[in-house]
């Protein structure tokens, strides 16, 4: 770190580590992090699928014994868990760093999941145990969101960050295919007071290595600078360097131009944070909101019912639903892994607001084709995955925009606010479609309900066509400036301070 006393505030620190990350090439140590810090999403896409695969086998007799509502709201209060997680935690991620949270969230989600696996009864103090179970699952996920975001963003190289995180994001549907697997095999091959126990069991088991491995990982040096902490930055910033040496990679010098002058960052609570979001950045503000709000109502709304419409529409068996699930997994994993690159190079704004488009062309169609019942079971999981080919690729990017247009200092806040709104809204989409489905006699509510969605998802392409933020390759102190900082020629919306 190079100080320039004559140049730099009083009280303020002059860093280059934020171009010292950005100029690093891709080593062993950003795949080792990936690996360690995405399995976030794999332990939600497990969990969420999970849920909803044994939901039907808690009602038996033989197991919890459970009402039909009492069984539905397992999931309510999972996903009620993730909201009030993301809030809090991701709170304590800016204020803690981002290391003590991504093991912290992580061991809440491990305790809940687990304890979930040990309710032995239906009264009412075991329901009451089972639902506080499933929400303290729900809570260690959504603070893996705040916190693995934002460690991931300040981690990755600048040219990488897109294609990282949106592959990241999608791994979700890896979390999918690995429960619906699992859980088809645990409730097949077990009794069903054992299956479903197994396949809550699942997630732990994962969690449980993934754990030792990000004790090794270190804290964000974008966060410790951020924070006064410039020595522990400093041998942050010298340690990942070394392993990039280590494997043989030139490191060449950093520019002195290339350095931003930063004061410790203050306390920063939700209300300061909706007046950076609000006043200073009101149009980065709608952009992540009207993409979050979007993606999240069609995915809710289709994930949710699909097999709803495939037994009351097709005449698919229950039993048969989740091998045409496994595909519908697999075409959403598909688009991150496969485009998610063009999202750096093409750029987001084009790549975003094409992508929510074209979903929702494609959906429409399909809707005019499932009026008229040219589809199949078959036919229809096909359109799915195309569709959600290009969709899941734009909701990853969702994720990313809301990590990387707002300043360092409210940036895991900023991900958890706009996750919960995204929350609250997608889950209007289950209780919309479940009422269209009915008992699957008449196509015509549910052909309306593909257009609504369909409608949703261009209306977010369209906002994104208008209000995108070009990030592509860019720092993130470049895509917004840090509220305490200080770069000769760097300005960007709103140029916010805190005052």
């Amino acid at each position: 770190m190079t100080t320039a006393p004559e140049a730099t505030a009083p009280g303020a620190i002059r860093s280059l580590i934020p171009a010292r990350i950005d100029r690093l090439p891709w080593s062993p140590f950003h795949t080792r992090m990936v690996v360690a810090l995405g399995v976030a999403w794999i332990l939600d896409g497990l969990e969420i699928t999970v849920a909803s695969a044994v939901v039907a086998t808690l009602t038996e007799k033989t197991t919890l014994h459970l009402s039909t509502t009492q069984a539905g709201l397992i999931a309510t209060v999972y996903l009620v868990g993730e909201v009030v997680g993301a809030l809090f935690f991701g709170h304590l991620s800016d204020k803690l760093g981002r290391k003590r949270l991504f093991i912290i969230t992580l061991a809440v989600y491990l305790l809940g999941s687990g304890l979930t696996a040990l309710t032995l009864g239906n009264g009412p103090g075991w329901i009451l145990f089972l639902y506080l179970t499933r929400f303290i699952s729900g809570m260690g996920i959504g603070g893996e969101y705040a916190a693995i975001n934002s460690a991931i963003d300040e981690l990755i190289p600048a040219r990488f960050r897109g294609r990282v995180d949106i592959a990241v994001n999608g791994t979700y549907w890896a979390g999918a295919i690995i429960g619906t697997l699992g859980t088809f095999i645990f409730l097949n091959q077990l009794s069903p007071n054992v299956g479903w126990r197994a396949a809550f069991l699942l997630g732990p088991v994962l969690g449980l290595v993934i754990i030792f491995v990000r004790r090794h990982l270190p804290e964000s040096p974008r966060w410790q600078v951020m924070h006064g902490r410039e020595a522990e930055a400093e041998g942050t910033i010298d340690y990942i360097e070394h392993e990039v040496r280590e494997g043989g990679r030139d490191l060449p010098p950093v520019p002195e131009d290339k350095a931003i002058e930063i004061s410790p960052a203050e306390h920063i609570g939700y209300l300061a944070l909706a007046r950076v979001l609000f006043r200073d950045y009101p149009k980065r503000a709608v952009y992540g909101a009207s993409l979050m709000i979007t993606q999240s109502f069609l995915y809710n709304a289709i994930f949710f019912t699909y097999v709803l419409v495939l037994t009351n529409f097709y005449g698919v068996s229950a039993k048969s639903a989740p091998l045409f699930l496994i595909a519908f997994a697999v075409g959403n994993l598909a688009g991150p892994l496969t485009i998610g690159h063009l999202f750096d190079t093409i750029g987001r704004k084009k790549m975003i607001s094409g992508t929510y488009i074209l979903s929702g062309v494609l959906l429409a169609i399909t809707a005019f084709l499932f009026r008229a019942e040219v589809l199949t079971a078959f036919t229809q999981t096909v359109a799915w995955c195309v569709i959600f080919f290009f969709a899941s690729a734009g909701a990853s990017a969702a994720y990313l925009t809301v990590s990387e247009i707002f300043p360092q200092e409210v940036r895991a806040k900023a991900i958890a606010v706009f996750f919960a709104i995204a929350q609250c809204f997608g889950a209007l989409g289950p209780v919309i479609y479940g009422a269209l489905i009915g008992d699957g006699t008449d196509r015509v509510p549910m052909f309306y309900g593909y257009l609504l969605g369909a409608g949703v998802m261009i209306v977010g392409g369209v906002i994104a066509a208008v209000l995108g933020i070009a990030a592509e390759g860019k720092s993130l102190e470049d895509v917004a400036t840090p509220l305490s900082a200080r770069r000769p020629g760097t300005r960007v919306e709103g140029s916010a301070r805190l005052s």
